[in-house]
């Protein structure tokens, strides 16, 4: 390095020194006052920790008990039973499906009607937007739905679904005209 570079990094480190220490005056009397003044304040009150009732423990017996691993088996009175399966109501199961079987009745859709010779077809979309042409006898949704009646705006169905006692019942349901 060379004189006169050496002169100037010397005199700018102690112009540094000095600002610095220019800087470190005990002129702080205004933050000691707002100290003091922020100390001297009201405090506000705090409210102590709500009390919690203690955690009872409970010892889990279970030697006598059902396997919870394992299904129940729920047994209902005997005139039910008897009731559920003498009502002669039972799908035919060996009947041929039908393609709106194959779909829920929910997922089908009625969009509109044709009437020829007193004889009255429903035209339902399935999901796959194919249409089919339907009249009373056919068979629609996944519950076993034949269909009774076609009016203008909707298609009614007897359902025979399971009574959950083992045994079955009909059930009414429509599928009404859709916009």
């Amino acid at each position: 390095m060379n004189p006169q570079r050496k002169t100037a990094w010397s005199l700018a480190g102690c112009v540094l020194a000095a600002s610095l220490t220019a800087c470190s005056g005990n002129n702080t009397e205004d933050l000691q006052s707002y100290v003091k003044q922020v100390k001297s304040r009201q405090h506000a009150r705090i409210d102590p920790l709500p009390e919690f009732a203690p955690f009872e423990t409970h010892l889990y017996a279970a030697a006598g008990g059902r396997d919870p691993f394992t299904p129940p088996v729920y047994s209902a009175p005997k005139s039910r039973l008897a009731k559920a399966g003498n009502n002669g109501v039972s799908p035919d199961f060996n009947r041929p499906r039908e393609p709106l079987e194959s779909e829920p009745l929910d997922g089908l859709r009625m969009v509109g009607t044709l009437e020829r010779d007193h004889n009255s077809w429903a035209l339902i979309r399935m999901s796959d937007s194919t249409i089919h042409r339907v009249k009373p006898g056919n068979y629609m949704g996944q519950n076993n739905g034949k269909i009774v009646r076609i009016t203008e705006s909707e298609v009614e169905l007897t359902e025979i679904v399971p009574d959950g006692l083992g045994g079955w019942m009909e059930r009414q349901a429509k599928l009404a005209l859709s916009e």
